[in-house]
């Protein structure tokens, strides 16, 4: 339901001066990884719930469902070529970034802090940085 709040069709696929955005097929790739990212993170909110202390997990969950919803946004905006993507873009960006920072600062020496380093690594901050290049990019006129 949030997503087709945040994705009205009213504008979507143009420009605010009415001309469609073109779309091409790196925008396409971006928008399936960023989609996926977003879709991956929805069974870890259920683990996190699950497994963490409540007054932990509810910060946990808060954050990484605003990953989620941020991620899901800009990846559905970019599939369908809706040039309104770089304001969710750029929100990812700062909470997948703050995510892996809050990650390492709470890790606990050892196994938890290996894979903290792992999913900043491998993950947050490889998709924070794509997140940012996309939110800062100057739309392209058709």
């Amino acid at each position: 339901m949030a997503l087709i709040a945040f994705n009205s069709p009213a504008t979507q696929g143009r420009y605010a001066s009415g001309s469609p955005v073109r779309t091409g097929a790196g925008h396409r790739w971006h928008g399936r990884i960023l989609t996926g990212a977003g879709l991956t993170l929805l069974p870890w909110l259920g683990y996190l719930a699950g497994t963490l202390p409540p007054a932990e997990a509810a910060a946990w969950v808060t954050l990484d469902a605003l990953e989620a919803v941020a991620l899901l946004v800009t990846g559905t905006r970019l599939l369908r070529g809706d040039s309104r993507h770089r304001a969710p873009a750029a929100a990812a960006a700062v909470l997948l970034l703050a995510d892996a920072c809050l990650d390492l600062a709470t890790a606990a020496p050892g196994t938890e802090l290996a894979t903290a380093v792992a999913m900043a690594v491998g993950a947050e901050l490889p998709l924070a940085g794509l997140c940012a290049c996309l939110a800062s990019r100057a739309a392209r006129g058709a």
